[in-house]
């Protein structure tokens, strides 16, 4: 079976609609990080206890990519992308109005199982996507996601300035409504590419880790990126707001800017990965990450340095992320979402795991042990990509 209608296209004004819509529901994962100070003096809590929101979080998606996104290859995509945006409507209003740690703590949960909205609309965009362009068009919706994960800090640290935490979540919470209408009447219907069912769907994944060794090296490899993505910007907060540095949340969500620009890359990573093949850009990738923080655990603490860290380790993830996506598209048609699936859900295993070892690192030994995990992290990576 099809998975979509083949007549069905994939216009600019759609691919910025799945885009747009991608960066937004996976910013709701983000948005936590930069006010991490504020929420720790709010509540009165310390840095490895505050660090418990975005693992949660990060939890939070990695269970709902593994259990609710193999659906996306049994039932029609649209239906479901609507409900899971509803759903993350009152997630992040129910954040907006916690009354205290631990409300927000499961809000937090809620949010992660409800932001995968993002993960239904990038296996949308490739299955609608013509097969010599697919690369390409993933890598523009990737775009959106990528800049989601990074402004979310630039807009959540701005905001939380002048009008306090709150209103960060509560106006991600009428953004994310306003989308819905676009996305009922933008979208087509998709045909099941399966009548499996659900628990048919999720043994199929380990059916698809088993098969497809390119689908195993994928997922470890950019799960322990993420551990170095995420231990970074998940104690960006902190570690600004300390002796070293003494800078506030504007300042933390500004640093999103500097990751932003990588971003942009990627659309010409998945070009490219369609013209030359993916592995020789993955370990490119992989590299530039460890690197930047191998630089950083060993020069002297700079603003300024932490911003070149910043541009250079996601641009880094980004590419290979990508690069990764377009690996896995094209193992199976018809099972792209669970594909996708096995994929994210190791990748944000390694966000949560990356949150918890650099809030604990932060605490028990310094700030100079988070960049000393990105490299070890990344370096691991970088051997996983060059197996065969």
């Amino acid at each position: 079976m099809q998975s979509t209608p083949p007549a069905t296209p994939l216009s600019s004004a759609l691919t910025l609609l799945l885009a747009t819509a991608t960066g937004l529901a996976v910013a709701s994962i983000y948005y936590v990080q930069p006010l991490l100070g504020l929420l720790s003096g709010q509540f009165g809590v310390g840095s490895a206890t505050i660090g418990l929101l975005p693992t949660l979080t990060q939890l939070g998606y990695a269970a709902a990519i593994l259990l609710l996104s193999p659906l996306g290859d049994r039932y029609d995509r649209r239906r479901l992308i609507v409900i899971k945006a509803a759903a993350l409507v009152a997630a992040l209003a129910g954040a907006a109005m916690a009354p205290g740690f631990a409300a927000l703590c499961v809000a937090s949960v809620a949010i992660g199982l409800t932001a995968t909205l993002a993960q239904d609309l990038v296996p949308a965009a490739a299955t609608l996507a013509p097969e010599a362009e697919r690369g390409k068009r993933v890598g523009q919706v990737m775009t959106g996601l990528l800049l989601g994960i990074l402004l979310s800090r630039v807009a959540a640290g701005s905001l939380a300035a002048v009008a306090g935490w709150r209103a960060v979540y509560a106006v991600a919470a009428v953004v994310v409504a306003l989308l819905i209408p676009l996305l009922w009447r933008s979208l087509p219907r998709f045909l099941p590419a399966t009548s499996a069912g659900y628990g048919s769907l999720l043994a199929s994944m380990a059916t698809l880790w088993m098969k497809h060794p390119p689908l195993r090296r994928a997922a470890l490899a950019q799960g322990l990126l993420s551990v170095a993505f995420s231990a970074f910007w998940s104690t960006l907060a902190l570690v600004l707001a300390g002796p070293e540095f003494g800078q506030g949340s504007a300042v933390a969500g500004a640093f999103g800017l500097a990751g932003a620009a990588g971003a942009l890359i990627a659309p010409l990573a998945g070009g490219l990965a369609d013209r030359r093949g993916p592995q020789a850009v993955i370990r490119a990738g992989a590299l530039l990450v460890f690197a930047a923080f191998a630089v950083q655990a060993v020069a002297p603490a700079s603003l300024w340095l932490l911003v070149g860290v910043a541009v250079v380790f996601d641009l880094g993830v980004q590419v290979v992320l990508v690069s990764h996506q377009s690996v896995i598209y094209g193992l199976d048609a018809g099972a792209r979402s669970r594909l996708n699936a096995v994929l994210v859900s190791v990748m944000f295993v390694g966000m949560a795991g990356g949150a918890a070892l650099g809030s604990a690192l932060l605490a028990s030994v310094g700030w100079r042990a988070v960049p000393v995990l990105g490299a070890v992290a990344a370096l691991g990576a970088l051997v996983v990509a060059r197996r065969r």
